[in-house]
């Protein structure tokens, strides 16, 4: 985020305080920057009223104003400015039944933790903090402020919020908040899927994923919120190919090796973690242990939770995708050569090859099949037409040569393709004798 909206939240914390209104930066910004870290947003706490808000400043979204909340729009960039205000009554576990507008210092008070909880006064360039924040902040723990039963009444999310703070920042979760959050985590249902989804992504994409399932497991929030993870505890696997553990040891692995390039993106943190979903349900033993199908079956959990979950379909699609897919590398060194090119140019297939290079690591540790990949990728990376020749013929064609347009057509052109990919034939005129020769195979 551009350092000017650091520079324009201060300037507009200015303009409340020249209007004779108290007014700080607060809460993550605050935070952040106390630790060294770029903030991504920056929020305003202030005396002023909504109606005075809006009065003093020209773009103005009055979002929540019966809340005491407006957004300010100055130089392309939102700014949250919210009025000093007291609580009470969630009937939702999510909303305020009612607010009354008050102090700085009672404002302090019904924020979620003692570490959002801070305020920086832009005038006299310092920290103000009733809640012990910065002891907090110093110490590395996450603590809610006050009782954290009143905390988590007031909004049941903040039990998965304290999940997010201890695995993006590497704190600790203080002993009578984490008991709180126990005692209530079955609680977190009454919180709207989408939200719950929200949460859970910026848990897997902001840092620390793997620390951040295994506190959720901890707090007994996992099984609330994702069942089908929590059932990969304990399912042991084939120790030639799995050294490291049941499937879930093995998926906590997978997450802790993700780099920021991908860990970053929701649908393959998701697909990390949903990955071998689908071996618990398939779990048997014969001559070994085997999760026969449990790629297809993985494919419908993941895109199940992915609904459940409120995410957008097209996370949902490329989710399917990779988990569906996963097991496609153990038949790389025996594909034909157009079915290989195939699964190269596949839509993705960044995210399939990284995937493909954790499961690995976290397993047998044998990357040759990666390695393959990347070869065949390196040759071709000159020549797009390798990957993607251009079409030799089209159905018009086939209607050029007496064939009615059908199911067959595609069976006919995928097959000139494959040819064409092998390198089999290279022209036009070879490819419509190609297709003359062709029998569509039937069934018997």
């Amino acid at each position: 985020m551009k350092s000017s909206m650091k520079k324009d939240a201060l300037l507009l914390a200015r303009r409340l305080r020249e209007a004779g209104y108290e007014s700080y930066l607060v809460g993550g910004c605050v935070r952040d920057a106390l630790m060294g870290i770029r903030p991504k947003d920056y929020d305003i706490a202030t005396s002023a009223l909504p109606g005075e808000v809006m009065g003093l400043f020209k773009k103005t979204i009055p979002v929540g104003a019966q809340f005491g909340v407006v957004i300010v729009r100055f130089r392309g960039q939102n700014y949250e400015v919210a009025t000093f205000r007291e609580e009470w009554g969630y009937e939702d576990g999510r909303r305020p039944d009612g607010v009354r507008f008050t102090t700085a210092r009672q404002d302090a008070k019904r924020r979620d933790f003692t570490i959002n909880g801070l305020f920086y006064d832009p005038v006299e360039d310092k920290v103000i903090d009733h809640v012990g924040g910065q002891r907090d902040l110093e110490r590395g723990v996450i603590r809610a402020i006050g009782d954290p039963d009143a905390r988590f009444d007031e909004d049941k999310l903040r039990m998965l919020r304290a999940v997010r703070f201890y695995a993006r920042l590497g704190f600790g979760i203080e002993k009578k908040t984490a008991a709180a959050i126990r005692q209530r985590a079955g609680e977190i249902n009454q919180v709207s899927a989408e939200r719950v989804g929200e949460e859970i992504g910026r848990v897997l994409t902001q840092g620390g994923a793997a620390g951040g399932i295994r506190m959720m497991d901890e707090l007994l929030l996992l099984e609330q919120v994702l069942p089908e993870v929590k059932a990969m505890r304990g399912v042991e696997q084939p120790a030639a190919f799995h050294p490291e553990g049941d499937v879930f040891e093995h998926t906590m692995i997978m997450l802790e090796s993700m780099k920021p390039r991908y860990g970053s993106r929701i649908e393959f943190a998701m697909a990390v973690l949903l990955h071998d979903v689908g071996k618990p349900p398939t779990f048997e033993v014969s001559d070994r242990i085997r999760f026969n199908g449990h790629a297809s079956v993985g494919e419908r959990m993941a895109a199940k939770i992915m609904r459940r979950l409120r995410y957008p379909n097209e996370k949902i699609s490329i989710v399917k995708e990779l988990v569906r897919d996963h097991l496609k590398f153990i038949d790389v060194p025996r594909m034909r050569p157009s079915t290989l090119k195939r699964f190269l140019r596949a839509d993705h297939f960044d995210l399939h090859l990284e995937l493909h290079r954790l499961d690995c690591l976290a397993s047998h540790g044998d990357l040759s099949n990666y390695r393959l990949c990347r070869s065949a990728l390196r040759e071709m990376k000159d020549d797009v037409k390798k990957l993607r020749p251009p079409r030799l013929i089209s159905g018009d064609d086939l209607i050029d040569m007496g064939l009615a347009p059908g199911p067959d057509f595609k069976l006919i052109l995928t097959a000139v393709e494959d040819a064409q990919l092998e390198g089999r034939i290279t022209t036009r005129d070879e490819a419509l004798n190609f297709a003359r020769d062709f029998h569509v195979p039937r069934e018997e």
